[in-house]
């Protein structure tokens, strides 16, 4: 009796031990797949130019080195590019910060007075305002220029004006330039009218259409490659591209671009809405949905409203402390191309229709055209039609410059 019980109790103990070890190796077997997905995971994720320093570390050594970045020049752990570069020992000489100012925080189109960084002492020279282009002297002594700004993908980002003057300034003055490129989070929208040369401007300086679905990067390239610099001149230009990105991917910015676009959603309807700036229309500056949203006091009413009152990035917005009635875009689904749908019943509703447009319009829109056509009343499709040839010809000139599939 004893010994069948040791015998079944034993049998019990060898299967327990089987299940057990059978438990064990699933779990290490299921913690082993984790760390496989984890590690592709990791491989394939999107690394930015700045991401990419093996590759441009060796080019900045013994170099004293200047740098035009802002909040968005961070890398994938968050530190901050320049910080990372004096970690690395590299001769860091002068920041030089594009509209918004080095840390971001200034409004659109404010003046930004030159300075110097509290946290690293470097001087900081202002690229908005009366100083767009970087003067000879602000330059000397300076061997090498990296770029590292996030864009939007839009012609009227003042970004890639900056990238301009950048380039002719470096071209002139015998400074090599290295752009350190990011995704563009509208990259593969191509759409919209092309620029009239007529209307050229510090907010759309090239013959392109207003959605040009490029990286910065490739589109350094497109600047040099058509000298559009002053006088032709071309300039000794390294592009650090993204490793495995492609244009199709979506891409989340990790920091805001600037103050009023603070989302994915803001940022995908930029284009879109950024052509109110040139109307009686507000966009939200001065609220928590700029870029997201649209209306004026003169609207209908409506069921949905809101008030703009100053706040980060809109010290004194338009029609601060007014009622004002329109449309919320904040849950729409993301949009492929410009649409023209919600300024043209803006348009449309508007009471006095003599006001709606100012001056500005036209140099967001690049041409007259838009506005033209829409005072007319041509219908969406029809405006569509008549950029058609020059966008075929800008996608044929831009293939050359591309860098990503």
């Amino acid at each position: 009796m004893i010994s069948k019980l040791v015998f079944k109790n034993t049998v019990l103990l060898f299967v327990l031990l089987i299940l057990s070890c059978g438990s064990s190796i699933k779990k290490i077997e299921n913690k082993e797949r984790k760390e496989v997905v984890s590690f592709e995971k990791k491989f394939q994720e999107i690394k930015t130019g700045a991401d990419n320093f093996t590759y441009y570390l060796p080019l900045l050594k013994g170099k004293k080195v200047g740098i035009v970045t802002n909040q968005t020049g961070i890398l994938s752990n968050k530190t901050h590019l320049v910080d990372f570069l004096l970690e690395k020992n590299i001769n860091l000489q002068k920041i030089f910060a594009p509209e918004h100012g080095f840390r971001g925080s200034a409004d659109a189109g404010e003046h930004v007075i030159d300075g110097k960084d509290s946290k690293t002492g470097l001087p900081i020279v202002s690229l908005y305002g009366d100083n767009k282009k970087p003067k000879p002297e602000q330059l000397k002594g300076i061997d090498v220029m990296l770029f590292d700004l996030q864009d939007v993908g839009v012609r009227f980002y003042t970004y890639i004006s900056s990238l301009h003057y950048i380039m002719e300034a470096c071209a002139e003055n015998n400074v090599e330039l290295i752009v350190l490129d990011r995704p563009n989070p509208n990259g593969s929208i191509v759409d919209g009218p092309i620029l009239e040369k007529e209307n050229s401007s510090f907010v759309g300086m090239h013959v392109i259409p207003l959605l040009h679905g490029m990286t910065i990067g490739e589109y350094a390239q497109m600047i040099d490659g058509e000298k559009w610099l002053k006088n032709g001149i071309q300039c000794s230009l390294k592009v650090i591209p993204c490793l495995n990105y492609k244009r199709e991917m979506s891409y989340s910015l990790p920091v805001k671009p600037s103050p009023n676009l603070p989302n994915d959603q803001s940022i995908n309807l930029y284009a879109s809405l950024c052509l109110f700036e040139g109307t009686t229309i507000s966009v939200g500056r001065g609220t928590e949905m700029q870029f997201q949203i649209y209306g004026s006091p003169y609207l209908p009413k409506s069921s949905f409203s809101f008030t703009p009152k100053p706040n980060f990035g809109a010290k004194d917005p338009v029609y601060n402390g007014k009622l004002c009635y329109g449309e919320n875009l904040t849950t729409i689904p993301k949009v492929s191309n410009l649409e023209l749908k919600w300024l043209m019943k803006a348009y449309n509703e508007t009471p006095d229709k003599t006001k709606f447009f100012n001056p500005f319009f036209t140099k967001l829109a690049g041409t007259k055209k838009l506005q033209q056509q829409i005072e007319a009343g041509i219908p969406e499709f029809e405006i569509r039609k008549s950029w058609e040839k020059g966008l075929n010809d800008f996608k044929t000139m831009r293939k050359k410059y591309l860098i990503y599939d």
